[in-house]
């Protein structure tokens, strides 16, 4: 039951944060796209197109710092250019996409959860 009502939450955080970005940017994110935003987020930097490789940039980005709560990435700076890095600081388990996707999920929601709170 306490399962239940668990799951019944981060579907509701995960809907909520869906909906936010969607009436940010006009459409509901997937996955990908939350990436992207947390990325730009991250970086400091809004611009309206960016090249093929900026983008995975910012996705890699985003998934260091949503994986950087974890312990899995350790915040190292940013460069010059304002771009965060991040070093591995612990091997990651083996996962399947799956399970990749939900780990990334909940952290997105916490990601969230702490800019609603002003950290």
């Amino acid at each position: 039951m306490e399962e239940t009502k668990k799951d019944d939450d981060f579907a509701f955080k995960w809907y909520r944060v869906r909906n936010r970005v969607k009436e940010q940017f006009g459409q509901r994110p997937d996955l990908n796209s939350l990436l992207f935003v947390i990325g730009m987020n991250e970086v400091g930097m809004i611009k309206e197109t960016w090249e093929k490789e900026d983008k995975q940039n910012l996705m890699h980005v985003a998934i260091c710092k949503l994986l950087s709560e974890e312990g899995y990435y350790k915040y190292m700076g940013d460069d010059e250019e304002g771009w965060p890095h991040y070093e591995q600081n612990m091997g990651m388990p083996t996962f399947n996409i799956k399970e990749q996707e939900e780990l990334l999920k909940r952290n997105i929601v916490k990601y969230f959860d702490a800019l609603d709170a002003g950290e």
